[in-house]
C-alpha cells in the first residue's frame, strides 16, 4: 500500500532559534526525493518529523495513524514511513534476526517470512552472512543489513539520511537497487546527502532548505548509462 504525506505550516523552533518553517510540502506516491542544505539547517530534523520521531513545535504532518508495529520498528511512529538513520542501529543478534524482526508481527507462514528475509539480504549481498552476528560486519555492511531490514516492510515511505556516507562502490550501488526496487513497487523515497552519488541520481524532484524554509523544484538529469552499467558490472563481478 502506498500513501500520500502532507505537512501543513511546519516549524521548528530551539528557543529563540527558528530552524526552519515550511507552509507545505507532499510526498508520494513513487515520488524520489533529494532532500539538501547545508550543515545545520535541519534536513535530520525535518526527516524525523516526517517520520513521526520528532513533534514539530508547530503546524501537522497527515496521516497521523499509527500502528504497534511501526512504533516498534526502528521507533518509527508513522504508519508505512520509515526512517533510515545515517549510522543504524541494529539488534545484538545475528544478521538474518534483524532483518527478521521487521516482519516477525506479519501474518505470514514461517517458510515465508524466511523468503522475504532470504530475499532482501540477497538484494545486499549478504545472504552468506545471514547466521553471522552483526558485531563482525563492517559499516558498510551494517548500512546494508539496515536497508534490507527497511526493504522486508515495503514501506510507502523511506526516508534515507545520508545513507551513502562513509561507505564503499558496492554498499552504494546494493542500496541503488534496492531503492530502485521500492520505486519500481510505487514507495517513495527521500535521501540527504552532502554530495550527488548514484542514490541522489535517482531523484526526480529537490528539496532544499535554504533561509529557513523550503525550496522545491524538479530535478532533471540525465543517466549515464555507460556508468550505471559499468557499476552494475561492478557488482556483478563481486558477487561470486
Amino acid at each position: 500500500m502506498t500513501i500520500q504525506l502532507k505537512a501543513k505550516q511546519v516549524s521548528m523552533r530551539f528557543k529563540e532559534r527558528v530552524l526552519f518553517h515550511i507552509p507545505s510540502l507532499t510526498i508520494g506516491p513513487n515520488e524520489a526525493v533529494y532532500l539538501k542544505g547545508d550543515n545545520g539547517v535541519g534536513k535530520t530534523t525535518l526527516l524525523k518529523i516526517l517520520a513521526g520521531l520528532l513533534k514539530p513545535t508547530s503546524g501537522e504532518v497527515l496521516p497521523r495513524n499509527q500502528t504497534v508495529l511501526a512504533r516498534l520498528f526502528s521507533g518509527a511512529g508513522r504508519k508505512d514511513v520509515i526512517y533510515l538513520h545515517q549510522s543504524p542501529y541494529l539488534f545484538d543478534g545475528s544478521v538474518y534476526q534483524n532483518v527478521a524482526y521487521g516482519i516477525k508481527h506479519k501474518s505470514l507462514e514461517a517458510h515465508d517470512k524466511r523468503a522475504e528475509v532470504i530475499s532482501a539480504l540477497r538484494l545486499v549481498g549478504l545472504e552468506t552472512l545471514a547466521d553471522e552476528h552483526v558485531s563482525v560486519l563492517s559499516g558498510g555492511e551494517k548500512q546494508r543489513v539496515a536497508m534490507a531490514r527497511a526493504w522486508v516492510l515495503k514501506p510507502s515511505i523511506l526516508l534515507m539520511d545520508e545513507p551513502s556516507a562513509s561507505l564503499d562502490q558496492e554498499s552504494i550501488i546494493r542500496l541503488v537497487h534496492m531503492a530502485e526496487d521500492l520505486l519500481d513497487h510505487g514507495s517513495s523515497i527521500v535521501i540527504t546527502s552532502h554530495q550527488t552519488n548514484a542514490l541522489t541520481k535517482l531523484c526526480r524532484k529537490q528539496w532544499w532548505i535554504k533561509d529557513c524554509t523550503l525550496i522545491e523544484s524538479p530535478l532533471l538529469q540525465i543517466i549515464d548509462k555507460k556508468q550505471t552499467n559499468q557499476e552494475s558490472n561492478y557488482v556483478a563481478s563481486n558477487s561470486d
